[in-house]
């Protein structure tokens, strides 16, 4: 076998050096591969020649023996199948035995003389299924060895040079998208890999995802391709590939987004921007999710045929992305590809508020651009290549193979780069000496040029980055584990590390969903892995338990749990004291723990914890429930006992302030960072945090939707509830609960109710909606009047259905026209004297004698009042009796008359919804909850906080005039927490809340209802800091006039409230009925003509045919 090169000669440098093979021999191995008869034989040729070859010239012989342009000349060879068969079975053993030994010659096979994929790609189509076989298995072997650097800068490059290329086979396509598919699989985080194996697919996540700005219009080329093959294969290539995207945003929008991809009309693309535009923005937005999303808006903006609609909905898409991207250079690489399409928006669009969205628009994609903050510089193959020339010059120089450098050079030096780059530095050493090794004059020298430039990374990085924290200042570490975390089949964080100090107090901080609680009950279970077990160190779970033995003592309660038994009813009863649990028979811990309200039960469990002498308490969510004082107490407990170390997750951004020495946030990538101080001090170092200070709505937006008309209230000062000198005692308890409270409420009213933990606010709030009913005093309220409430564990609304759906339970709650938790409160239930008062016999003096009432079956409007269809047991329908209200409740039936009151109230309110699991999914969506999570998952697999949402939802289903919240703080993240303000403070009807969270009710409630010791005083107050809203705070920008606007008005109106309610409070709570409009002779003469003409009709049918109705009746 002629070549026009000599093979090249080795200098050995020990005596056991082979010598390099000759040409004949080479040539013979070659032969017997070519043409033997047998693929074992062929296979076996094959392994011996890659023997040979590694042993004496190695990768270089490949080239300089002619063994490459021979496969190639072989593979091509269509008159001999056994050559092309021979051909591919070299290249399998080529591509398995090479790249582990020599992984200089990767750049062989992929770079050199345009590579050797094409050639086993192209194999893929021949007719002979031994040959595809030995060409996959090729394939394989090559994928199978090379590193995430080397698949990215050596592999994906080929793949693309391949795909561009007209010419190619369609089954090399599909295989050069299976390759790609596998590449972007193997990305994708999974539970249970090794940590090295993670950062390998982080590393590979990231450097791809980079590259689908390139990736994807090829992908959606072939997506388009008439082989339906190659389409089948291009869409789930596709599929892959947007996976490296790791946003949550857009996540839930990708299907739709690639069905636009494979299916692109002007329909498609806009419900794709519709999608879009329904899209809150939160996470960061990166080059990947640009890659995607550009095509897009880039159609839209530049299709002369999209409509103005569209249009704007694509440039606020712009906007709202252009704010999340935090590096100017992706900016600078994505953003101008738009900038022409939204200004020709800005000049041409017919409509000036599309103009000036798309000016708007323009101005923060240019800021954008001409941002230098938080530019982190990229390192680049030439700022390597610089490097590692001087430092092969200092350890020897090369061998002489200066060619073969200057094509390996750039391969190399891109490796390094990625692995600065994505902050793998410790993976340069591997990148750079394996590959040089063969090159070098003295080629141990190579680990020296390899640790050189790991160095000198490590250096840049600490000098980007910042050196890593070294937090061993004589403090003691408890806990330093390595872990991943998942739920079900969701993984929640990938090997990241919680390093706890002793006596240091940790806050938990993430997203609704993150895992906080899922972490936190892990470490509590002794099932996160690293975290040392109990009997190294004592860890307890402080939650909010609302599952306790209610009928026993508290005493009793803390002596029969066997952790804390040993320590003796006499221990137990000293801690209790000194948690506030009086001893003795009259003292707090001979009560039940049923009536403990929720700051006494958080005592309680820290009173447990600290008798179980804890190391570590895992406090979630502590302050629900606890008033202003017991906040106060239990931040001076943690700051006292510095013994303890604490693990807390609160969305009370005032108690993680002056609590936490350090933050553990939940980074992108599912990674814990960690930050040392306060909540304040994060904030300083994330300002996109801002949210857990503000109650803003610009992540989340709730949408309450707006209260019916209440007949004869035309002012929204008017009161439509009104207790009256209402007192309250539970049973057995020794004094009132509530003693002689007067107030009343209006559709403008904002109320907040505040008092220390057990002074009775959750007590009045029953009384008020009618959960309990009251010992004396009277409860009157509009028959009409609807009331969504929320109660204090807001999650037994729905634990009795921790099966359903949330959708499913809606349309449980509301499937007969009634609110059925109505019924479950005690004022409706039929005491046994409520049952003896529907015995009682009753002459209503129509000669018929005395009768027992069965139900009341209709209402309508009488005088300046109601009057009820009174159905008597035993007598036809057609004996039903016409009575007012007023005579009802006199002759005590006033539960009954609630009753339907309550009926037609719900049935007013639902008469305009309609009962489909489409529309309640809008309803969801209005209030934050994902619509996908609402229809598909089961409420017992939902966080606390989307909980809240579905409680909240159910009680907003039926437009209530009044919204009573219950602590609606307990469990709602911060952006949840300022969607929540914001609805109530936009909300056209009553709100009364109560909550210890000052800056929540200081920016909505205008009134204040002071409750202490039973006694109850009104306060009155206009001053609602509206600047607790970002979106009125100055210089917010443009929503900034109608936000505080809108604060302004219900302050103003709950003024009035406040100030009118004295006026109005003598006021008896009736209302006039709407009075009839009288007729005019023309309509009375119409309605006269169409009485007649019915009754002629009905008089030419058949015999028994029954009178038609007279629809003109009473109108």
């Amino acid at each position: 076998m002629p070549h026009s090169l000599s093979p090249p000669i080795m200098v050995a440098t020990n005596g056991d050096a082979p010598p390099p093979p000759s040409r004949e021999d080479v040539s013979a191995i070659l032969n017997t591969v070519f043409t033997a008869t047998t693929s074992s034989a062929s296979v076996d040729a094959a392994y011996a020649l890659c023997e040979l070859m590694l042993n004496t010239v190695g990768f270089r012989g490949l080239a300089s023996y002619g063994i490459l342009a021979e496969t190639k000349k072989a593979a091509a060879d269509k008159k001999s199948g056994l050559r092309r068969e021979g051909a591919q079975n070299l290249l399998g053993a080529l591509f398995e035995k090479f790249p582990p030994r020599q992984p200089a010659s990767e750049i062989v096979f992929l770079l050199q003389d345009d590579g050797m994929l094409g050639c086993a790609l192209d194999a893929l189509a021949d007719k002979g299924t031994v040959v595809r076989d030995a060409a996959q298995y090729g394939l394989d072997a090559l994928y199978g060895h090379l590193s995430p650097e080397a698949l990215v800068v050596g592999l994906l490059p080929a793949i693309v040079t391949y795909l561009s290329k007209k010419t190619g086979k369609w089954q090399g396509a599909v295989g050069a998208l299976k390759l790609l598919q596998r590449m972007a699989d193997k990305a994708q985080m999974e539970i249970g890999c090794t940590k090295e194996q993670a950062q390998e697919k982080d590393l590979l996540r990231e450097s791809m995802g980079s590259k689908l700005a390139t990736l994807i219009p090829i992908v959606e080329n072939n997506m388009h391709d008439l082989k339906a093959d190659v389409e089948k294969q291009a869409l789930v290539t596709m599929q892959s590939l947007t996976t490296l995207l790791s946003n949550d945003d857009v996540a839930p929008r990708i299907p739709l987004l690639i069905e636009t991809l494979h299916h692109p009309s002007t329909q498609t693309l806009q419900k794709a921007i519709h999608a879009l535009s329904q899209t809150t923005f939160v996470a960061i937005v990166t080059s990947p999710v640009l890659a995607l999303l550009t095509p897009f808006l880039d159609r839209t903006l530049n299709n002369p045929s999209t409509s103005q609609e569209v249009l704007r909905q694509a440039t606020v898409i712009t906007e709202n992305l252009t704010k999340l991207v935090h590096d100017p250079v992706e900016a600078r690489t994505f953003l101008p590809k738009l900038q022409p399409g939204v200004k020709a928006v800005a000049d041409r669009a017919p409509l000036p508020e599309v103009r000036e969205l798309a000016t708007r628009a323009l101005d923060v994609m240019d800021k954008a651009m001409s941002n230098e903050n938080g530019v982190v510089e990229k390192t680049s193959p030439d700022d390597v290549a610089k490097i590692l020339d001087a430092e092969i010059k200092k350890n020897g120089g090369l061998s002489g193979d200066q060619d073969f450098y200057k094509l390996a050079r750039p391969y190399i030096c891109a490796m390094v780069a990625n692995d600065s780059n994505y902050r793998q530095v410790g993976r340069i050493p591997g990148r750079v000496g394996p590959y040089i090794k063969d090159l070098m004059h003295q080629p141990t020298s190579s680990d020296a040029v390899a640790s050189a430039i790991h160095q000198h990374y490590v250096a840049e990085d600490e000098r980007k980055f910042g050196i890593p924290e070294k937090e061993d200042d004589g403090e003691t570490e408890i806990v330093n584990a390595d872990f991943s975390l998942a739920y079900g089949g969701m993984l929640l964080l990938s090997h990241t590390n919680l390093r706890l100090l002793k006596g240091h107090r940790y806050g938990l901080c993430g997203r609704n969903g993150a895992g906080k609680s899922t972490l936190m009950k892990s470490i509590a279970g002794g099932k996160l892995e690293g975290f040392p077990p109990q009997d190294v160190l004592r860890t307890c779970y402080v939650e909010h338990n609302q599952g306790e033995d209610a009928d026993i003592t508290i005493l009793d309660f803390m002596a029969k749990d066997p952790t804390i038994a040993s320590e003796g009813r006499q221990r137990i009863s000293e801690v209790l004291e000194e948690f506030g649990f009086t001893s003795g028979p009259e003292g707090r811990q001979s009560q039940k723990v049923g009536s403990l309200s929720g700051g006494w039960k958080m005592k309680l469990a820290l009173a447990r914890a600290m008798l179980q002498k804890a190391d570590v308490l895992l406090l979630d969510e502590p302050t629900n429930h606890l008033d202003v004082a017991n906040i106060a107490w239990l931040e001076t407990y943690l700051k006292t006992h510095t013994d303890i170390t604490s693990l807390i997750v609160s969305h009370d951004s005032g108690f993680l302030d002056n609590v936490t020495t350090d933050i553990y946030h939940y980074e992108p990538g599912k990674k814990l960072g960690h930050f040392k101080g306060n909540l304040d001090a994060f904030v300083k170092v994330r300002p996109e945090a801002k949210a857990y200070y503000t109650l803003s709505a610009s992540n989340v937006q709730f949408k309450f939707p707006p209260p019916g008309i209440l007949s004869g209230v035309k002012s929204q000062t008017r009161a439509i509830i009104r207790m009256s000198n209402v007192s309250y005692q539970y049973p057995k308890a020794p004094k009132p609960s509530l003693a002689e409270v007067t107030c009343q409420l209006s559709l403008s009213s904002r109320v907040a109710v505040i008092g220390p933990n057990g002074a009775g606010k959750s007590t009045l709030i029953k009384i008020l909606t009618g959960e309990v009913i009251p010992t004396t005093g009277r409860v009157e309220k509009h028959p009409n009047l609807r009331i969504g409430y929320i109660k204090q564990h807001a999650l037994e609304h729905v634990e009795m259905h921790l099966e359903k759906t949330p959708n499913q339970y809606l349309q449980w709650r509301y499937a007969n026209g009634d609110d059925r938790e109505v019924f479950l409160k005690q004022t409706r239930i039929l005491s046994d004297k409520d049952k003896e008062q529907m015995d009682k016999k009753i002459d209503i003096g129509d000669g018929k004698g005395e009768k027992q009432l069965e139900a009341l079956v209709g209402r309508q409007k009488w005088k300046k009042t109601f009057q009820y269809e009174v159905k008597w047991r035993g007598w036809l329908p057609k004996f039903n009796s016409q009575v007012s209200r007023e005579t009802l409740i006199e002759w005590g039936f006033d539960k009954l008359v609630q009753e339907f009151d309550d009926h037609e109230a719900s049935r007013e309110g639902l008469g305009y919804r309609e009962l489909q699991p489409t529309v309640i999914s809008k309803h969801f969506d209005d209030l934050g909850l994902d619509p996908e999570i609402a229809n598909h998952n089961e409420i017992g697999s939902l966080s606390g906080g989307q909980k809240v949402k579905v409680v909240i939802a159910g009680a907003m289903w039926n437009n209530p005039h009044l919204l009573v919240l219950d602590e609606p703080t307990n469990f709602l993240d911060r952006d949840s927490l300022g969607g929540l303000a914001v609805a109530i403070r936009d909300f056209k009807g009553g709100v009364v809340m109560i909550s210890h969270n000052e800056e929540f009710v200081g920016a909505l409630a205008s009134e204040q209802w002071h409750i202490n010791d039973g006694k109850m005083t009104m306060k009155g107050s206009t001053a609602i800091s509206t600047d607790r809203f970002e979106d009125s705070r100055p210089g917010s920008g443009i929503n900034s006039v109608i936000a505080s606007t809108a604060a302004s008005s219900v302050a103003n109106s709950a003024a009035n409230s406040t100030m009118n309610s004295e006026v109005e409070d003598n006021t008896p709570l009736s209302f006039r009925a709407k009075k009839k409009k009288k007729k005019t002779k023309k309509e009375v003469k119409e309605q006269e003509v169409r009485r007649r003409l019915r009754h002629i009709e009905w008089l030419s049918t058949p015999k028994g045919t029954p009178h038609p109705v007279d629809t003109d009746d009473e109108e």
